[in-house]
């Protein structure tokens, strides 16, 4: 017997993405290989076994099968859950004359069966709903008794199972197809995982994402879903000048507290020596919560020599003051993260985007950490469009400033030029408070400023996914109480990601 469907847990990735184009070819080259209906049999089987697990009692299911093979799975898992003793109602919503014909062979296994087969989109009573309607071959709105149906299922209150994908779903980007998307508590992914599952909007109508690859190798990835990084412990013959120095340029006035949250967030990263350099020039250069931390007036103008020592977080809180610091780290910082008003300045100043391009000409990596509304700016786009295809737009970033790009957000990606891009696993809404952004970019760069070789992406994955996972693992989360920045630091300081 195959292998049960595995649940997609974040502390166990990384796992590989297929996008449409790479789950369509895995899909017919293993069609060409199998016989007749062997892999909608397959399929169909593999949704019947995980409502057994996920319901053992539910007596009465509601499988909504639309066109196309989708609806075949459907059917199939009627089939099996009927010969189980189940109650099932199938509401068909296909031509029968043009199915094709894996789909025509499943409706009539469960016409043989005698499973109760209606049209229209009466919904039945039900402890549990399968949504078959649309898979992966759509890229149109539903409309009609598909947007009907769609809409029953989202009324239902019981566990609602999609098949493969949430039905108007887009399977890439993550975004509705139209006004109408099916809200599943869990998604059965068949023969691969795709990416909008799990960007977007897609982690909120996906559920649970479970996987069986019914034995299909899909090939390589697309992308990449993220999994914890290798932890090791420190050597003891480690000290502070070994483990890297950074500084953060950012607090302009009205703003300080964004630098210097950065600022102990790199500490708690583990950095040796962390400065930070406020742009108000009259604000103080102590934390007094936090006095291992270091002030320093106006470091961006301190000799090559210093600039090329640390790693810098630039931007945080830092208005249009940041304007003035950006040419100076831009041409000679080795390991440069940016963040915030560091990127709205760049987005309007072609002299400071010449700059960052040339940074990778001369091996310094750079690491920009936008949100939505800044990943427009820099592209000249609006944020909806962005949100539309955010690992395009990560992507796109990437190449236009050839450097490394975090779009945060609900699946944050983080792209590099010439590489597969990655989803971040972890995160929820207890993120979305102020602050959370400058103690990522600080603990991104405290992260780096230790490990000075290694490439901008494994960086920026890494420190998605713990960020992300400390507000997983916030207990008061579940009840929608933010996870205050102060907070977030002192979590990602005791690890609480392990």
């Amino acid at each position: 017997m195959r292998a049960p469907p595995i649940r997609i847990a974040p502390e166990q990735g990384p796992w590989p993405l297929h996008d449409a184009a790479a789950s369509r070819q895995a899909e017919q080259a293993a069609l060409a290989e199998h016989a007749p209906h062997a892999l909608m049999a397959a399929a169909g089987l593999a949704v019947a076994r995980l409502v057994a697990a996920m319901a053992p009692h539910a007596q009465r299911v509601q499988v909504w099968a639309g066109p196309g093979n989708n609806g075949g799975d459907g059917l199939v898992a009627a089939c099996h859950l009927h010969a189980a003793g189940r109650s099932v109602q199938v509401n068909l919503l296909a031509r029968t004359e043009t199915q094709p014909p894996d789909a025509t062979a499943s409706l009539a296994q469960a016409v043989a069966m005698g499973v109760p087969i209606v049209r229209g989109t009466d919904a039945a009573p039900a402890d549990l709903v399968i949504d078959a309607l649309l898979g992966l071959g759509t890229r149109r709105a539903p409309a009609g008794e598909l947007a009907q149906a769609i809409a029953a299922v989202n009324r239902a209150r019981c566990p609602v199972l999609a098949v493969d994908l949430p039905s108007g779903l887009h399977p890439d980007a993550g975004i509705p197809l139209g006004d109408h998307a099916v809200h599943a508590s869990a998604t059965l992914a068949l023969l691969s995982l795709k990416p909008g599952c799990f960007t977007g909007h897609g982690r909120d109508l996906a559920g649970t994402v479970w996987l069986d690859t019914l034995g299909v190798d899909a090939g390589p990835p697309s992308a990449w879903l993220s999994g914890p990084a290798a932890a090791g412990a420190r050597p003891h013959a480690r000290h502070k000048g070994s483990q890297g120095d950074v500084v953060v340029v950012g607090g302009a006035p009205g703003m300080v507290g964004a630098a210097w949250l950065a600022a102990r967030a790199a500490l708690a990263a583990g950095a040796g020596r962390v400065y930070c350099s406020p742009l108000d020039g009259t604000a103080s250069l102590l934390e007094s919560t936090q006095p291992a931390l270091m002030g320093r007036h106006a470091w961006w103008t301190a000799p090559r020599a210093t600039l090329a020592s640390a790693t810098v977080a630039c931007g945080c809180g830092g208005g249009d003051a940041v304007r003035a610091a950006l040419p100076a780290l831009l041409s000679s910082v080795p390991r440069l993260v940016l963040d915030a008003d560091a990127l709205n300045a760049i987005a309007v100043d072609t002299s400071l985007q010449q700059l960052l391009r040339q940074r990778a000409a001369r091996g310094r990596p750079t690491l920009l950490t936008p949100h939505p509304l800044e990943a427009a700016r820099l592209l000249q786009l609006d944020s909806a469009a962005v949100q539309a295809d955010r690992i395009a737009a990560a992507l796109a970033l990437a190449g236009r400033y050839a450097c490394t790009v975090l779009l945060k957000g609900s699946g944050t990606v983080i792209a590099s030029p010439g590489e597969r891009p990655w989803i971040n696993a972890t995160g929820n809404a207890a993120l979305a408070t102020a602050g959370s952004g400058d103690v990522l970019a600080g603990w991104a760069a405290g992260l780096w400023a230790q490990q000075a070789e290694a490439p901008a992406l494994d960086i920026a994955v890494a420190a998605a996914w713990q960020h992300g996972r400390a507000a997983d693992l916030w207990p008061a989360a579940a009840h929608g109480a933010p996870l205050r920045a102060h907070e977030l630091v002192e979590r990602l300081a005791h690890r609480c990601f392990d």
